[in-house]
């Protein structure tokens, strides 16, 4: 395996998220060690996502809310799939079943992983746990639409199934771990 000396390590941020400042060298692949580097590591710990079927329309549940990072660049708002931070001590499946509630009101069944990928590799240590869900109308036990304790305005979105294709073409989803999920549900709808 692959060498890492770390030289230096510090906290050079502490808030909501964290930023780590590294010096390092690594193991190249000629196996000679790369010249000190110097990295910095958006913290933000584990998230988790799932796409929710809504078995009795066949339609997608998605959020629609405010999203600062977006703005600039458009649109502002933007329509994902449920998501949210595992916190500390808890369990990525109890994380989702919380965000499902919080976000949509539903409350989950069963969860199917899907899968665990980075956000963005280069500068976050950010991992997305991918699950699946399907929801029945008897299931929504809650009006949804997010915390006010954390300042969540949520719009639900729903997406027709057999409309997913086209949505998809039109390019009218910008979110990553949304694409992700959505094009899983796809070829996995196709296997049906």
């Amino acid at each position: 395996m692959a060498k890492v000396h770390i030289e230096t390590q510090k906290l050079v941020f502490n808030d909501v998220f964290k930023i780590e400042e590294v010096r390092l060298q690594y193991e190249r692949f000629d196996g000679k060690l790369s010249r000190p580097i110097r990295r910095l590591n958006f913290m933000r710990g584990d998230s988790v996502a799932a796409v929710v079927l809504n078995e009795d329309t066949q339609r997608i549940l998605l959020t629609n809310q405010f999203k600062y990072p977006t703005f600039e660049k458009g649109p502002g708002w933007i329509s994902e799939i449920v998501a949210g931070v595992v916190e500390r001590d808890e369990l990525p499946e109890q994380a989702i079943r919380r965000e499902i509630l919080e976000e949509l009101g539903y409350r989950a069944r069963d969860l199917t992983y899907v899968s665990t990928f980075y956000v963005s590799p280069g500068g976050t240590s950010e991992r997305i746990i991918l699950y699946s869900t399907r929801v029945r109308n008897a299931d929504k036990v809650q009006a949804g639409g997010g915390l006010d304790s954390e300042d969540e305005d949520i719009k639900l979105v729903e997406i027709p199934l057999n409309d997913l294709n086209n949505v998809l073409q039109r390019e009218e989803i910008q979110d990553a771990k949304t694409l992700v999920g959505l094009m899983w549900l796809m070829n996995e709808s196709k296997d049906r």
